[in-house]
């Protein structure tokens, strides 16, 4: 799944096999976002994780940060 854009947001939802390696690709994420500087709205249920992505500073739209972002977070779950 690609991710699409959809009202102001970029959008994608991982699922994985199992809550633990869900929380793991979360860590991935979390360390990802803290160097970039850019932080997901994101949510966990079980074995899957939701992304949406907007940049705040620039008047919550999407942006170069969040595509770079969503970059990054594909690189993560590969």
């Amino acid at each position: 799944m690609e991710w699409i854009q959809e009202n102001n947001r970029l959008k994608k939802t991982f699922k994985f096999k199992d809550f633990v390696t869900a929380f793991g690709f979360m860590s991935k994420v979390a360390l990802l976002a803290e160097k970039m500087d850019h932080h997901p709205q994101w949510t966990n249920v079980y074995n899957t994780v939701s992304f949406e992505l907007s940049t705040h500073d620039a008047g919550d739209v999407v942006t170069d940060k969040d595509h770079k972002l969503a970059k990054a977070i594909d690189a993560a779950a590969s």
